[in-house]
């Protein structure tokens, strides 16, 4: 039953592929498949974690954001080709979701997607992991976990692929990269990891990576953190919050940043942070990108800082101009 519904959903990601140039929705695409549209609607969303309108107008603007650095077309032209009736409609969802307009984009010239096209496994999920398989990565595992931050790409705004890929390295060799695989190593990649999806023969694979985290122990700050699509409802977070809180940073508060309230761009990291004990903080500016801290008290009541409180001190519903604190880098985050 998962490997047929892996296969529907795979077959509606492909349809959507091929059709990135049109105007779609829910109904199109189930026609296409001839499948329920109500039924394919809850196996997409449960599978991919977005539905399939937010999925493709993700992808629909990662190839507009590409063809405004790569080419010299018109951005009506762009907008056309992305299935927006105008410019003005184009630019307008372009600004929400990247945080600047087209025109802006594209005179930086740094290219980074907002969603690459998912893969996914169509063999059977087995999901009997603990905390315990979660190692410390090695050099060895550079490649898979990149291969993974291009599947989760929306967790991490203005990925810059050089820059990370060398603070990976250094997080790795001062033990401070995770990482939480099906079974064993997988073979080198052989294409940019980062911006570009799989070629076909390393789709679906046993042994990827379903599960990455960077961390500061010093800070008690959590730097990155993806988790393969396929596992994001089954607790993988949990599992790594879990090592942390328990073993490597007992006794301490956990921090990270995520999107702030009403970022249409969240695929649903708040949500799940919030769902998972994460207190609210202050507002920030990271690359650019508008986003808030979050707050997570040690497990210990005993060792919970002297003066912590679980209520937020700054929800970003309003006064965010005045609390907003502007960081070119955020505090205590490299990777």
């Amino acid at each position: 039953m998962q490997g047929q519904t892996v296969h529907t959903v795979s077959q509606a990601i492909r349809y959507i592929e091929e059709h990135l140039h049109e105007k779609m929705d829910l109904d199109m695409v189930a026609s296409a498949l001839h499948y329920s549209k109500y039924h394919l609607h809850r196996i997409f969303t449960k599978t991919v974690g977005l539905t399939i309108h937010d999925y493709a107008k993700r992808r629909q603007l990662t190839e507009a954001a590409k063809l405004l650095v790569f080419s010299a077309k018109p951005i009506i032209e762009i907008a056309l080709m992305s299935g927006y009736e105008s410019q003005q409609a184009f630019t307008d969802i372009f600004k929400v979701m990247y945080k600047t307009s087209p025109a802006e984009f594209r005179e930086t010239e740094n290219f980074y997607p907002l969603q690459l096209e998912i893969y996914l496994k169509e063999e059977l999920i087995k999901m009997d992991l603990t905390k315990d398989n979660i190692k410390f990565a090695t050099p060895e595992d550079a490649d898979d976990w990149m291969e993974l931050v291009s599947l989760t790409i929306d967790g991490y705004p203005c990925l810059d692929k050089g820059d990370y890929t060398a603070n990976l390295h250094r997080y790795i060799a001062d033990k401070k990269a995770l990482i939480l695989r099906e079974g064993a190593a997988s073979a080198q990649p052989d294409w940019n990891a980062a911006t570009e999806s799989p070629p076909p023969e390393r789709r679906g694979r046993y042994h990827m990576a379903i599960g990455v985290m960077g961390f500061s122990p010093d800070t008690g700050s959590i730097d990155f953190l993806a988790v393969h699509p396929q596992y994001r409802h089954l607790g993988i977070t949990k599992l790594f919050l879990d090592k942390m809180a328990d073993e490597l940073l007992y006794g301490k508060e956990i921090t990270l940043t995520t999107y702030r309230a009403g970022d249409k761009a969240d695929t649903g990291w708040r949500e799940e942070y919030c769902r998972l004990g994460f207190a609210e903080r202050e507002l920030l500016v990271e690359y650019g990108y508008p986003t808030q801290r979050f707050v997570l008290p040690p497990k210990n009541k005993e060792e919970i800082p002297q003066g912590y409180t679980s209520m937020p001190e700054n929800t970003g519903r309003k006064g965010e101009t005045d609390n907003d604190r502007n960081t070119e880098k955020p505090v205590g985050r490299e990777l």
